[in-house]
Formats: structure tokens, C-alpha cells, sequence
């Protein structure tokens, strides 16, 4: 759906427009029709002439009775003429072959100032069929310099920031193409806000833009932002389309999926549920539509632990993509099946499922190392622990083949074999295979949170394996980059620093430890709520590092928060009541047998910027305490 609509600006520049034609631009809406009844033609926009051929006022001067010679054009009527023909022809072209050919002789014809529309429209046209973004970034930047003369914000300079966001995009200048797309944004919603111009010829505009917007952040691995980009432009379509539209049907499937590559399932499902209704609705039951609507719920329900009606949703998608001999979706449908009936322990089955499928595959396919994953995973939970190493050495040998060319599938794998390497107590193997896994990711922007996430469980198996030196550049390095994708209060940031903190107290170095479980905490009790579990751990290891440091006035306040805590959740939290008071008591005896000056009168201050790279920087902070 990256197309837009010459229309648009058709109707923007007076010219009386026909029934809908594919859109010129990416990412406009392609259902969206417009009518030009309500703008009054115009003769002449930015120096580019389009002209209604009407008759002239007095009837009786266009009547001739007798035959005569043509009169004689003067040399500034053939010029008129000849500029008026161009435009027509202009107008009249259908690819960017004919529309560049014409293009070229208009430069002979034409200031430069008069050919800003003409420019935006070929770099729409260029746009729209992915052809040379180096030129289409020409044009784009051409029209700007002669549409964007005045101060006051336009709906046709907005037009041409987007193409060239698009541009920049195409050839992966993500930076630039923020920029320009950042300030069309501004721009429309100061239309908006204004209440300039047409609502109806803005909105495919404001659409184009903050799917756009979606794609930059996305490819430069700012997922949280990106989703909220997405859902601007799922309500702007929602205002523009029908209810049972297709395109709509597709555009909630698309902020399902991005809802759950962040793992965040619970969002996701609303908008999978609707694709599936609107898409039944339109198409019926047995639709190739329905079929990925009801794949990618089954996906949702297993990451909400739903597993029967994950199998449920499956089976259906199944039964489709088989009617439609789509065979290759079909394997990958019946090994998430296998993961869903492993989930359910249902191990047999699974196994007999994936004999099935491996059957079906190429001695050296991805599908293949796949399906070797979940039998491996389903022989591990079987405790058939030599057959599942064997099944897991076979994945990896294919998958060693496949780096260069399918590495994020690849990086994908890796790191779900090694999580079964872990299960086995594997740990080296596990960490090997997660620096195979962040080698591939890190030369991948877009997987900025997966590098996080995978950073983080390498300095976790440090953590856990007594290899804390090495620990803490991977959970440093995993805090910044989960912070840079999800913002800095989201719970894995705080986990993270809830590890950093445990690794710095190890290291014998208390005051840094205290520093990072106060960061920690103050994440926890935003995302999580401060009686959550996690958060009280958080408080309770604050506590901890408190009183190491021998400051027990300090870390007997907050383990009087982790017993306020823990009392919230009523009898079944009873034994972690009853450690949380023995600790407390431990406390206060040691708080009587130390000396006053031990005893600092207020808390350590949390870090101004990041903790990344804090080893020196976090101590000289805490010293001035």
C-alpha cells in the first residue's frame, strides 16, 4: 500500500479531476477518491499553467460563418501556445518515461519557477514505481526550492517533504528522511490546527507521512515510536475508508504484527480480532487474508499463553492455505503448530507434526533448520537430551550457511537454539551462539531492541556463569539500547538495571550498585507499580546495597517499603512477609553496633544522563554525596 495520488494534486492546482487513478506517491491511500466541485478552477499556481479551454464570455466570437485562413500567431502567442501544449501533453503522459521526455523539452520553455508542480508530479510518479530515488530525490528537492518560498505552512510543500522523506528512506538515509518528514508532519498539523485548506485533500497526505514516519523508526530500531505512528495512521484511514474495507482489514493486521514483535500481545490482539472481522466480512471465510489474520492470532494467543486457542486459530489457517496450494506458508503454519502443541505438552504430537514437515523441505532450507529447532525443543522437554543436542547441531550447520542471506531469520534461530542450550544448562554453548546472534544483529539498525534484548541475556549467562567483569559492557550496552527503542521506564530497562546493579555489588562496589538499583526501582514503580514483584525485588536489593555500604538508616527505610509491599498482597505473599521482617531485624542489629558517622543523611542521587560506561563517572558523582 505505497502508493499516493497524482490526483490529489490535480485537485490542489484547479484541474478538473476524472474517476480515481492509482496514486502517484508512497504511502497515500489508494481507496480515497476526492471531487474537485468545491475548489474553483484556477489559471495559473506557482507559475505552472493549467487552463480550463472554455468558451469566452460572448458566444457570437466563437461562431464563424465563413471559411477563412487562420490569423497569423504573433511570436508571444506561439510561445503561449507551444507552453500550453506542453502542459497538456504533460498532463496526458502515463509513465515516467513519457512524463521525463516532456518534462525535458518544458525546460526549454519554462522558468525554473514555473515548473515546481510539474517537478513534484514526476517525483510522485517516480516514487510510486520505486524507480531511482537518487532521481526522485532530485525532483522532490527541485520542487521544494520553488513551493516553499513563503513562510505561511502549504499542503504542496508538506507534499514535496514526504516524497522526499520517502526518497531519503529508499536509500537509507534515515536521519535526512526524518527530518523532511518530521517538519511535513508540523506542517499539516498546523493546517489542521488552523483550519487551512481542505480536510479531504490533506488527510492521504498526513497518512503518507506518518506511515512513513513508522518505516524510519522502525529502521533505525525506535519501535515504541513507530507503533505510534502506525496507529495515527490506522484512525486517519479509519476517517478516509469504509468500515469493511480491505485495505483497513490489512492496515489493523500490520499494528497487530508491530504490537507483537515488541512482545507486547496484549495490544496487539484488538487489532488482529478486527483484521479477521473485516476480512471475513469481504472476503469470506476461506480468503488467503483470513488465513494470515488467523496465523498471526495464533502467534498473539501463544505470547498471552493461550495456547488451546492459539492450536484453534492455527488449525483454521491451516485448513485455507491448504485449499490455496500456498504450500511454503502452509510448513511454516504447521511447525508454529508443533511450537503450540509443545507449549500445550503435548510433545508426541508435536514430534509427529514436525516428522511430517521435514519430509516436505530441502535437504538445506531454513524451513528445514526450523523444524530441527522444534523437535530439538520438544525432545528437551522430553529429557532426551543427547537426540535433542544432535537435532540442534543440525539447525545450526544450515543456518551457518544462510548468515549472508537471510540474517535476521538467521539471528532469530540462533538465539532461540541457544535458550534451549540454557534449559540443558549449556551455558557456554548458549552464550557462543548469542555472539553469533548480536554479530549479525548489530549490522542491522532496524534490530536495535533485538540487540538489547540479546545483549542483556549475554550478560545475564556472564552474570549467572561468575563472569561479572564481563557482564556489565552487555548490560550496559542492552540498557541504552532497549532505552533508545522503548523509552527509558520501560520494565526490561529496569530488569536490566536491576542485573547492572547485582554485578556492580558483586564487584565490591556498593555505592554504584545502590545508584543502579535506585534506577531500577524508579522504573519498576512506573511500569510496573511499586507492589509488583519485581519491584519490590528492586527495593529489597536497593536495601541490600544500603547496608553494605553501612548505611543502615537508609536501608532499614526501604525494607520497611518492601514489608508495606509485600503485606499489600495478603496471605498468599506470606513467606516472602516473613524473610522480608527476618531482614529488617538483621538490619537493626547491625544499625545499634555501627558508629553515627557511618550513617548518611540522604540517599544516593539517581545518574543526570546514563549509566553506560559509568564505571569512573558513577563513582566521582557518588563521592560528591
Amino acid at each position: 500500500m505505497r502508493r499516493a495520488s497524482i490526483q490529489l494534486l490535480s485537485h490542489l492546482t484547479g484541474r478538473k479531476t476524472q474517476k480515481l487513478i492509482p496514486l502517484l506517491s508512497k504511502n497515500y491511500i489508494s481507496d480515497v477518491t476526492s471531487s474537485s466541485s468545491s475548489f474553483k478552477p484556477c489559471t495559473k499556481i506557482h507559475g505552472l499553467i493549467f487552463r480550463n479551454h472554455q468558451y469566452q464570455t460572448n458566444p457570437s466570437q466563437n461562431i464563424n460563418t465563413l471559411v477563412e485562413n487562420p490569423p497569423q500567431l504573433s511570436s508571444r502567442q506561439r510561445k503561449i501556445k507551444e507552453k500550453s501544449d506542453l502542459e497538456e501533453a504533460f498532463e496526458s503522459a502515463k509513465t515516467p518515461e513519457e512524463m521525463l521526455q516532456i518534462f525535458t523539452q518544458m525546460e526549454a520553455s519554462f522558468e525554473e519557477t514555473e515548473l515546481g508542480l510539474a517537478s513534484l508530479k514526476i517525483g510522485l510518479k517516480l516514487d510510486q514505481q520505486g524507480e531511482d530515488p537518487e532521481q526522485t530525490l532530485s525532483f522532490g528537492n527541485r520542487a521544494l526550492k520553488v513551493l516553499d518560498k513563503h513562510d505561511r505552512p502549504s499542503l504542496l510543500v508538506a507534499m514535496c517533504l514526504q516524497l522526499m522523506g520517502s526518497a531519503n528512506y529508499s536509500l537509507k538515509r534515515f536521519s535526512d528522511s526524518l527530518g523532511y518528514l518530521s517538519r511535513a508532519s508540523r506542517i499539516l498539523s498546523s493546517l489542521e490546527e488552523h483550519g487551512l485548506g481542505s480536510v479531504e485533500d490533506s488527510r492521504p497526505v498526513m497518512h503518507a507521512v506518518q506511515l512513513e514516519l513508522a518505516n524510519v523508526k522502525t529502521a533505525i530500531g525506535r519501535r515504541e515510536e513507530a507503533i505510534e505512528h502506525l496507529k495515527k495512521s490506522l484512525e486517519i484511514k479509519e476517517l478516509m475508508l469504509d468500515e469493511d474495507s480491505r485495505e483497513l482489514g490489512v492496515a489493523n493486521r500490520d499494528l497487530a504484527e508491530a504490537y507483537a514483535a515488541v512482545l507486547n500481545f496484549k495490544e496487539a490482539l484488538p487489532f488482529g480480532l478486527k483484521a479477521l472481522e473485516i476480512h471475513k466480512n469481504g472476503l469470506g471465510h476461506n480468503s488467503v487474508e483470513v488465513a494470515h489474520d488467523r496465523r498471526l492470532l495464533g502467534v498473539i494467543y501463544s505470547g498471552l499463553e493461550e495456547h488451546q486457542k492459539a492450536l484453534e486459530q492455527n488449525e483454521l489457517s491451516q485448513k485455507v492455505l491448504k485449499n490455496w496450494g500456498l504450500s511454503s506458508e502452509l510448513l511454516r503454519a504447521e511447525i508454529d503448530a508443533a511450537n503450540m502443541q509443545i507449549a500445550l505438552g503435548k510433545y508426541e504430537d508435536a514430534i509427529n507434526t514436525l516428522k511430517g514437515v521435514v519430509e516436505q523441505t530441502e535437504k538445506d532450507s531454513e524451513t528445514r533448520a526450523l523444524v530441527f529447532i522444534s523437535m530439538g525443543k520438544a525432545l528437551c522437554n522430553q529429557e532426551k537430551i543427547a537426540d535433542a543436542k544432535r537435532c540442534l547441531e543440525i539447525s545450526c550447520r544450515i543456518l551457518d550457511k544462510k548468515e549472508t542471506v537471510s540474517p535476521v531469520q538467521v539471528a532469530e534461530a540462533y538465539s532461540d537454539i541457544s535458550m534451549q542450550y540454557e534449559t540443558m544448562n549449556e551455558f557456554e554453548t548458549a552464550i557462543s551462539l548469542l555472539k553469533r546472534t548480536l554479530a549479525l544483529l548489530e549490522k542491522l539498525p532496524q534490530e536495535q531492541h533485538s540487540e538489547g534484548s540479546v545483549s542483556a541475556r549475554i550478560g545475564w549467562l556472564l552474570l549467572l556463569t561468575g563472569k561479572v567483569p564481563q557482564a556489565i559492557p552487555y548490560l550496559e550496552t542492552a540498557a541504552e539500547r532497549l532505552k533508545e527503542s522503548f523509552g527509558p521506564k520501560h520494565f526490561g530497562v529496569g530488569y536490566i538495571y536491576n542485573n547492572l546493579g547485582a554485578a556492580y555489588l558483586e564487584l565490591d562496589r556498593p555505592q554504584s550498585a545502590a545508584q543502579t538499583f535506585a534506577v531500577a526501582k524508579d522504573i519498576m514503580d512506573v511500569s510496573l507499580g511499586p507492589h509488583h514483584a519485581d519491584s519490590i525485588e528492586a527495593c529489597q536489593n536497593l536495601s541490600k546495597a544500603y547496608s553494605t555500604m553501612g548505611s543502615y538508616t537508609l536501608a532499614i527505610e526501604f525494607q520497611h517499603r518492601v514489608i508495606d509491599a509485600w503485606e499489600s498482597h495478603g496471605p498468599i505473599a506470606q513467606d516472602e512477609l516473613r524473610e522480608a521482617h527476618r531482614l529488617l531485624e538483621q538490619l537493626k542489629s547491625k544499625a545499634r553496633g555501627a558508629s553515627t558517622n557511618q550513617l548518611p543523611e540522604k540517599a544516593l542521587p539517581l545518574p543526570p544522563t546514563n549509566l553506560s560506561g559509568q564505571s569512573s563517572q558513577s563513582d566521582i558523582s557518588l563521592n560528591r554525596s
